[in-house]
């Protein structure tokens, strides 16, 4: 069996489509087709459906993918143990949840002081389309900050449950209450993440389940010009404590008394269960998991 032909049902499986994995691998569509069935015949199964321009796998087709997966990630493996590098050196891409962009920020100097043969694509997104990037072998590695996911898909390679406030300056209104109703709460001007995205989805589908729903005054993607406008007494906010910690600390920002409103955040770093796990990979790994 040519292990190139495995490779090609590889990514043809991963991306549905002749077309996407011929302009991905070089190749040309009627090479990636003359190797489609090569190995069918080699098998002696069936690995696609094709029904109006669309590429699905058969039953027989998902089994051998499994293996496949697992044949890719042991020539890897081989390949990575028989070459001697002094220095880690490779390309990771890393799909991130916006919100945890400034924690890497922070520390990304380290990394690639520590790291400088390790190239890195950060790609900011919903947690939906994370996961379809890591099916579909586009990203590497995910990193979330969302409710708690767990699929077989999936490994958790590492997970931390993060806690959430309302937050305001300390001369706001209802930082002087001890406490906030919801009704109350959301009366407020606010400054919020952009809507759908990780912790602001899990406040408005809490909210919603009370009839309630916040209209922001301002709606962005970075946490930290957030803070800094409600700090200046610009609105409240709802916001991972990681975000507010040092603010609150310094007495910039306070914790709002909601009364009855409590979400449970979690930070998770995944990979593919048929991923392998590289040397430069393992390095970005260990880095995220010191955030």
């Amino acid at each position: 069996m040519d292990l190139k032909n495995l490779k090609t049902f590889i990514y043809v499986a991963e991306l549905s489509s002749f077309t996407k994995a011929s302009q991905r691998l070089g190749f040309s569509q009627s090479t990636i087709s003359f190797q489609i069935k090569q190995l069918e015949e080699e098998l002696n199964v069936r690995l696609f459906e094709r029904i109006h321009h669309t590429v699905n796998l058969t039953e027989q087709g998902r089994d051998v993918l499994r293996y496949a997966h697992q044949m890719d990630k042991l020539m890897q493996e081989l390949a990575n143990d028989l070459r001697e590098e002094k220095e880690i050196t490779g390309h990771i891409r890393l799909a991130m949840a916006d919100s945890l962009c400034g924690l890497f920020g922070e520390t990304f100097q380290d990394f690639w002081l520590d790291h400088p043969g390790i190239s890195l694509k950060i790609i900011t997104a919903g947690t939906d389309e994370m996961f379809r990037l890591l099916n579909h072998n586009e990203v590497d590695l995910v990193f979330t900050l969302d409710n708690h996911i767990y699929n077989t898909e999936y490994v958790i390679i590492r997970e931390e449950k993060i806690e959430a406030h309302f937050v305001a300056a300390p001369d706001h209104p209802l930082a002087r209450q001890k406490h906030i109703s919801l009704p109350e709460i959301v009366q407020a001007p606010f400054l919020l993440t952009e809507k759908g995205m990780s912790y602001r989805r899990l406040m408005d589908e809490q909210l919603a389940t009370r009839s309630l729903e916040i209209h922001p005054i301002l709606e962005a993607g970075s946490t930290e010009l957030i803070c800094r406008l409600v700090e200046q007494g610009a609105g409240c906010s709802f916001l991972p404590d990681y975000a507010t910690a040092s603010a609150v600390a310094a007495g910039r920002l306070v914790y709002l008394a909601v009364d009855g409103f409590k979400i449970d955040v979690w930070k998770q770093l995944f990979c593919h269960r048929d991923k392998w796990i590289s040397p430069q990979m393992q390095s970005v790994i260990q880095h995220c998991a010191g955030i």
